[in-house]
């Protein structure tokens, strides 16, 4: 064989050699200024978090070690903290049923509304992109002993209550407005849920004999349970972590009948100070959090279909 003809072969066995060096360069190239912004405003803040939870760090100056006793403070001698644990799940378990169950019923309302039902979807969702802390003034107006509310009560002859200041009506106040500001995403998830549903199959199945809730309980909620299932985890997270609304409405009151978990947090931060209680505060709901969504997702195998 000459020289010419082994030339080109040549040439094209080193191109394919460095071509995945040179790919691997410009994929790098650019998911450096995204994985440049997550290392710094992700993964440091956390491991500086983590850190911190170690320490009795006040909010000006270096802290002093404390080693683990942020923790044992937190889970043997702070009762405040089992309230606002006991607080934040009671929250998460009613507004997370709440919330699904209206998303999936008005979902499947929309579904019948045909021409109306895209106009229907967008008033659902527009108190999701209007600011958190808005809707908690104009809900805390509302709510106020001289508010609206009461004012209509006061004309059908009914003494309206102090929705804010007595413990049970304050926390169903807040389950209440956040069931109002959230709702809109969910109903858009099942929505989409929904639409993929073949008609075929809700046609043979009427045709079956499966019609109202026989039809829903057989045929659409298996069908649509993986819908139902990403909503319930992106709740209970969100659930978690709810802190503007207790803080405009409430302020965690009355007492400590609404205060979060997070609000406990910022508090403690912010207000006293403590950041590394802080810190140790918000490891804690990390942890409890990954804990609840592992189970979760555990659980899934029995009630999420795939199978569409």
């Amino acid at each position: 064989m000459s020289a010419a003809t082994t030339a080109p072969a040549d040439r094209r066995a080193t191109t394919s050699r460095r071509r995945p060096r040179s790919e691997g360069g410009l994929a790098l190239r650019y998911l450096a200024p995204g994985m440049t912004g997550f290392v710094v405003f992700i993964v440091v803040p956390l491991l500086a978090s983590l850190t911190i939870s170690f320490f009795d760090w006040p909010l000006f100056g270096v802290g002093d070690f404390l080693g683990l006793e942020n923790y044992r403070e937190m889970l043997t001698d702070d009762p405040v903290f089992w309230r606002v644990l006991g607080n934040t799940v009671l929250f998460t378990v009613a507004f997370t049923a709440l919330n699904l169950v209206l998303a999936t019923a008005l979902a499947v309302w929309l579904q019948r509304l045909g021409s109306w039902a895209p106009f229907f979807r967008i008033l659902f969702f527009v108190p999701v992109v209007v600011p958190m802390v808005a809707n908690a003034l104009v809900w805390r107006l509302m709510l106020d002993d001289g508010g609206v509310v009461n004012s209509a009560l006061g004309l059908v002859g009914i003494d309206g209550p102090s929705w804010l200041g007595e413990p049970a009506l304050a926390m169903v106040s807040l389950v209440a407005m956040s069931i109002w500001q959230g709702i809109g995403y969910n109903i858009v998830v099942l929505s989409a849920g929904l639409n993929n549903i073949s008609p075929i199959v809700l046609e043979a199945a009427t045709v079956d004999g499966a019609i109202g809730w026989t039809r829903f309980a057989r045929i659409v909620f298996p069908l649509l349970s993986p819908a139902i299932f990403f909503c319930t985890i992106m709740t209970v997270i969100g659930a978690f972590k709810v802190f503007t609304q207790p803080y405009m409405l409430t302020g965690g009151g009355p007492g400590d009948a609404t205060n979060t978990l997070v609000l406990y947090l910022y508090n403690q931060g912010f207000s006293f100070h403590d950041l590394g209680y802080a810190s140790a505060l918000a490891w804690v709901l990390f942890v409890f959090v990954m804990l609840v969504t592992a189970l979760q997702f555990a659980g899934q195998k029995r009630w999420v279909s795939y199978d569409s």
